[in-house]
């Protein structure tokens, strides 16, 4: 399985791929699809809609792993960024990619064992999952990889509840 994880940014949105099985996983790539803020809003949700789908064409994912929305004291940050997440599910679903959506926090329990866990944090804990040399930066690149990994640990559980509901 490959999973492209999406920590979504109307400036900087992370990607990542991460391809294995059950718990054993490897890093394939990541990085970001970067924007300045002076360009129009729409000009930035189009680099990002263009950006994520040069991804997935060249790694073929099987599965998108993307943040949930989370409250932000800023309502215009919010919906800007739920505009970017709905861009990302509309083009993963037009790729025919399966979709998950993990809470934030979800995902920091999921990686470091704690669901307030701050930035560097979960760089360091996905350099060690992925046995990197060095901590994935930018933290929005590291935040995607988070994201694919945490699909990995769900997934299996998942997929054995499905088993156990057929062998009923």
């Amino acid at each position: 399985m490959k999973v492209l994880g999406i920590d979504p940014g109307s400036e900087t949105l992370g990607w990542g791929v991460v391809e294995g099985e059950g718990l054993k996983y490897n890093l394939v790539d990541f990085g970001t699809v970067k924007s300045s803020p002076k360009e129009k809003f729409s000009k930035r949700l189009l680099k990002a809609y263009q950006g994520v789908g040069a991804v997935i064409e060249k790694f073929q994912p099987d599965v998108i792993s993307i943040e949930e929305a989370f409250y932000a004291a800023n309502v215009n940050v919010a919906m800007k960024l739920g505009q970017v997440r709905g861009a990302m599910l509309v083009l993963g679903e037009l790729a025919g990619l399966e979709i998950a959506e993990y809470s934030p926090r979800l995902v920091k329990q999921t990686v470091v064992g704690y669901g307030n866990a701050e930035k560097h944090q979960v760089q360091e804990m996905v350099r060690l999952l992925l046995r990197l040399q060095k901590a994935p930066e930018p933290h929005d690149a590291a935040d995607a990889l988070a994201n694919a990994i945490c699909h990995f640990h769900h997934a299996g559980v998942q997929n054995r509840i499905n088993i156990a509901k057929l062998k009923k």
